[in-house]
């Protein structure tokens, strides 16, 4: 066993401070990850303060983490010391139902062991995340970063990217579809950038001005005012898809509107109950409402190995450590473009 210098937050709505944790050795089939860069989630900020009722303290959150690795297990066949590597959301899963078997691990039936927060036989009894120096993980949870990706703006990919990559892969967006992508942040740039590089013509639908402004800049065709009732109307039914990233509870009404017969909007930012949802409007226009949550490991691969081809990075902001505090009070401002990512070697 060994001790690592990492940061964490001791119960609800506690300060993220410095500690040690104890993480356990490289087993047979295990990678051993020097963490170079590590994306900061909103998702971080929900288990820190215990939003969701089950975070078990103290919890070392992250699950962007990209990194070297430093050593590997007897059986590792993939991984030698010094490749660059990264790991998501995801650690483990059951292998064995049938959402692994199609390499969904994300809708493992008997439940994913996440990066952080999950139940595991390490020390301390549950998974710690990327604010910290090392991570040991399975073989077959670690992704490999392509040679032409490179940089701090990898880190997002893994949870922010392959968030909205998963849904635009598997409603077939290309050339010929139509998207919206309704909100323009950590998730909401993303999903322009995909869209874009897949062919799809493009619109930005957000309630801001000089949002619509970014989002021309990252790839969008045409910009959307959500605050305009007259546009709004002029593009009903001319949507083939809708990838929806507002991370709060809003009226779906206005924007299922949007969609063409037959289209889909997908919801992958609000993960709570949507009070505004009228069925009359996916009745009468042979719409439908889905989700979707990451991706599985394989296809978290293939959307690194598509980065690495269309030259796809997010849009970061780079921080130490030290700043983690702060950068969560922006992050619930709005005040970042788009995604914070901590420099690791601010712990040495």
């Amino acid at each position: 066993m060994s001790q690592i210098k990492a940061y964490s937050a001791s119960a609800s709505k506690a300060r993220v401070l410095p500690t040690e944790i104890e993480r356990r050795p490289v087993g047979t089939n295990d990678v051993q990850i020097a963490i170079e860069h590590c994306g900061v989630c909103h998702t971080d900020i929900h288990f820190v303060n215990n939003d969701w009722g089950m975070t078990h303290y103290p919890v070392v959150p992250g699950h962007e983490i990209v990194g070297r690795v430093t050593e590997v297990g007897s059986a590792v066949s993939n991984f030698q010391v010094g490749d660059r590597a990264a790991i998501g959301c995801l650690v483990d899963s059951c292998g064995l139902c049938s959402n692994c078997e199609k390499g969904l691990e994300q809708y493992c039936l008997n439940g994913f062991t996440a990066t952080y927060n999950s139940e595991t036989q390490d020390p301390g009894g549950f998974t710690y995340g990327g604010y910290y120096q090392s991570i040991v993980a399975k073989e077959s949870f670690v992704l490999k970063v392509p040679d032409s990706l490179n940089g701090p703006g990898i880190a997002p990919l893994l949870c922010a990217g392959i968030t909205t990559y998963s849904p635009l892969k598997n409603w077939k967006i290309g050339p010929e579809s139509k998207v919206g992508v309704i909100g323009l942040g950590g998730l909401g740039h993303m999903g322009v950038k995909f869209s874009h590089a897949l062919g799809a013509h493009t619109t930005m639908i957000t309630s801001s001005e000089q949002k619509g402004e970014d989002a021309r800049l990252l790839g969008a065709d045409e910009v959307l005012l959500s605050s305009s009732v007259d546009a709004l109307v002029q593009e009903a039914g001319s949507f083939d898809f809708l990838l929806n990233t507002i991370p709060v509870n809003h009226d779906l009404t206005p924007y299922l509107e949007l969609l063409k017969t037959n289209g889909t909007m997908c919801v992958v930012g609000a993960v709570e109950p949507l009070s505004q949802v009228n069925a009359a409007q996916l009745i009468f226009g042979r719409r439908s409402l889905s989700g979707s949550l990451i991706g599985g490991i394989a296809e978290t691969q293939e959307m690194l190995n598509f980065c690495g081809e269309k030259n796809i990075l997010s849009e970061v902001e780079v921080i130490r450590m030290d700043e983690i505090n702060d950068a969560y009070t922006r992050m619930q401002k709005n005040q970042v473009k788009y995604r914070f990512v901590l420099d690791l070697g601010s712990l040495n």
